[in-house]
C-alpha cells in the first residue's frame, strides 16, 4: 500500500529487519542532459543515500541515456528480464513517475511483476496491497506522464514543420552542411567548409556517367569526406542517398511534400538532375565499363544486327573492336581500333572552320543577343507576375482561413499546388536570368570546341577520347567498314554551315554565307 516514508522509516527503526536485496533505476530523456554532468549522479546519489537510511541492499543499478517516447528502452529492458529472472528481489527504486515510465505498457509490465516500487522524490511506496484509489492516483500520474511526452513530441512536429513552411531544414544537417543560428534566431543550415566541396566535387564526378557508386563512395573517402563524429567512412548507401537528396540543389521534401529551402544550394538544378539520369541507368550504354580503358567501346552499334560494338584485347596487345552478337551470329567483322580512330578524327574535321568564320558568328551572335535579352527579360517579368498573383491567392485565402470562411485542410491542400506553381515560376525566372548571362559566352565557346574538336581529340586519352565523342554525338553505327554518325545540336549545324562557307568561298560569295547562314536562324 502507499504509506509515508517517515512512518516506515521509524517502524524499521523500532522492529530491526533484514536488508532487503532491491534495484535502482536512473533515466535522463536525453543526451544533452547527460552531457551537463548532473541529472545521473544526482539521481543515484539521491537513491543511494535512501537505500542506506531503509535498510535496502541495492543488487544491481540500471541507467539510461535517451529519449523514452518508445518502449524498449536498452537498460529498462535489461532490468525487467533481471527482475523476472531473480524472483527474490522485489523492491525497486527510482527519483519518481516519469523516470520510470512514460506510457501505458511499461506500468503494465511493472506491474505484472508484483514489485515494491519506491518513488523517492514524491515520498510513496506503492505495492500489489495499495488501496485501488492509491493505485488510481499512480495511474494519473502514468497518464499525465504520457501526456507530457506526447505533448512535447507533438510540439516538436509542429515546430518542424513550421520551419519547414518558412523554406528551413527543420533536422540535423546533412553531410556537406552544418546546423547555424540563423538572422532570426531559429537554427537553419550552412554549407560546411570543410565537406560541402567534397560533395560539389562528388556530384560532378557521378554525373559523367563514368564511376560506380562504389567508386564513387572511394574517392568521397579519398578527398576527406567521413562521418564528423566518429571519423569512419561514408558507406555507399549513404553516397546513394546523398546523391538522391533535392537539398544540395535548394529544395527537400518534408513529409510527403516539396518545399523550397532558403539555405544556400551546393550545386545547380542541372547537375542534380544529370546525375539522376546517371542513378536511373539512362545513360546506361555509356556506363557499361570492362576491366580495360577500351575508347570507342560501347559508343557504337552495329550496323548489320543493332547490338553493341565492344572492344577486346588480342595477342596482349592489339585492340579490336567486335559487334557483341547478342542476337545471334553476325557477320560484321574485328576492325582494329586505329582503323576508327581514324574514321573519328576524319568526322571531327567536318566542324573545322578558319578563325574569319568564328569572326562572323562573333558578330552575328553580338547582333542577335540584344534581342534575346529583351525577349528573355520580358519573360522573366510573366514568371514574376504570376509568382506574385499566387503570393496574392495564398494571403487572401490564409485571411479567409482566419475568418472560419475555408477550413484549413482545404487550405492546406490549395496552398501547396500553388506553392509547387511558385517553385515552377522561379525555377524559370533562374534559368532565364542563367542564359541572359551566358548566352553569348556559351556560343562561343561551343564553336571553339568545334573549331578545334579534332586536334582535342588526338592528344586525348582513351577515356577523354570517349567523353569528347561522347558529348558530339548522338548516334554511330559500325557497318562493312563504314562509319555513319549523327551530329548533337548544334554541331550538326554547324558540320552544315562550315561545308556551305567553304563552298562559298570557292564560288567567291562570302557576303552571301555571311548573311544567308550565319544569321539566319
Amino acid at each position: 500500500m502507499l504509506y509515508n516514508m517517515a512512518q516506515k522509516s521509524k517502524i524499521r527503526a523500532i522492529v530491526p529487519a533484514a536488508h532487503t536485496a532491491a534495484v535502482l533505476y536512473a533515466r535522463v530523456s536525453s543526451k544533452e542532459q547527460e552531457k551537463e554532468g548532473f541529472s545521473i549522479p544526482a539521481q543515484l546519489k539521491l537513491l543511494k543515500d535512501y537505500a542506506s537510511k531503509s535498510d535496502l541492499s541495492l543488487d544491481r543499478e540500471f541507467v539510461d541515456v535517451e529519449t523514452a517516447k518508445q518502449t524498449g528502452r536498452a537498460n529498462f529492458g535489461e532490468m525487467v528480464a533481471y527482475l523476472k529472472d531473480h524472483p527474490s528481489i522485489r523492491t525497486l527504486l527510482v527519483e519518481k513517475t516519469d523516470r520510470l515510465y512514460r506510457n501505458l505498457k511499461d506500468w503494465v509490465t511493472l506491474d505484472e511483476l508484483g514489485l515494491e516500487i519506491h518513488l523517492v522524490k514524491e515520498g510513496v511506496v506503492l505495492s500489489q496491497t495499495s488501496r485501488s484509489s492509491e493505485k488510481f492516483m499512480h495511474g494519473i500520474k502514468v497518464l499525465m506522464a504520457k501526456n507530457y511526452i506526447d505533448n512535447l513530441s507533438e510540439e516538436a512536429r509542429k515546430g518542424m514543420l513550421e520551419k519547414a513552411e518558412q523554406g528551413i531544414w527543420p533536422t540535423k544537417s546533412p553531410l556537406g552542411y552544418r546546423n547555424v543560428p540563423g538572422s532570426d534566431g531559429k537554427k537553419t543550415i550552412a554549407p560546411d567548409l570543410d565537406t560541402a566541396p567534397i560533395i560539389v566535387q562528388l556530384f560532378e564526378l557521378y554525373a559523367t556517367g563514368n564511376l560506380s557508386l562504389k567508386e564513387a563512395a572511394g574517392k568521397a573517402f579519398d578527398a576527406g569526406l567521413k562521418y564528423r563524429r566518429t571519423g569512419r567512412p561514408v558507406p555507399v548507401s549513404t553516397i546513394h542517398t546523398i546523391l538522391r537528396n533535392r537539398l544540395y540543389m535548394g529544395e527537400f521534401e518534408w513529409k510527403g511534400r516539396l518545399y523550397k529551402g532558403r539555405h544556400t544550394p551546393l550545386i545547380s538544378r542541372e547537375l542534380w538532375e544529370q546525375v539522376q539520369d546517371a542513378l536511373d541507368g539512362r545513360k546506361s550504354s555509356k556506363l557499361r565499363r570492362s576491366k580495360h580503358n577500351f575508347a570507342f567501346s560501347g559508343l557504337m552499334t552495329c550496323g548489320h544486327c543493332g547490338c553493341a560494338m565492344v572492344g577486346e584485347i588480342k595477342k596482349s596487345r592489339y585492340v579490336y573492336y567486335h559487334c557483341t552478337g547478342f542476337k545471334g551470329k553476325c557477320p560484321e567483322r574485328y576492325v582494329r581500333e586505329q582503323i576508327l580512330e581514324a574514321k573519328f578524327s576524319a568526322l571531327l574535321d567536318r566542324l573545322t572552320f578558319d578563325d574569319e568564320v568564328l569572326d562572323w558568328v562573333r558578330e552575328a551572335l553580338r547582333d542577335s543577343h540584344a534581342a534575346q535579352r529583351d525577349e528573355q527579360h520580358a519573360a522573366i517579368a510573366r514568371h514574376q507576375a504570376e509568382y506574385d498573383r499566387l503570393q496574392a491567392r495564398i494571403h487572401a485565402m490564409y485571411v479567409d482561413k482566419l475568418d472560419g470562411r475555408v477550413d484549413a485542410p482545404f487550405f492546406d491542400r490549395m496552398a501547396a499546388d500553388w506553392r509547387r506553381e511558385q517553385d515552377a515560376c522561379l525555377r524559370q525566372i533562374e534559368r532565364l536570368k542563367s542564359a541572359d548571362q551566358s548566352y553569348l559566352e556559351d556560343g562561343v565557346r561551343i564553336l571553339e570546341l568545334a573549331k578545334n574538336a579534332r586536334r582535342l581529340f588526338e592528344r586525348q586519352e582513351p577515356r577523354e577520347k570517349r567523353r569528347l565523342l561522347d558529348f558530339l554525338l548522338s548516334n554511330s553505327t559500325w557497318k562493312d567498314g563504314e562509319l555513319n554518325v549523327t551530329l548533337q545540336q548544334p554541331f550538326d549545324m554547324i558540320a552544315e554551315t562550315a561545308s556551305a562557307a567553304e563552298c562559298a568561298k570557292g564560288e567567291g560569295r562570302q557576303d552571301s554565307v555571311k548573311s544567308e547562314i550565319w544569321l539566319g536562324d
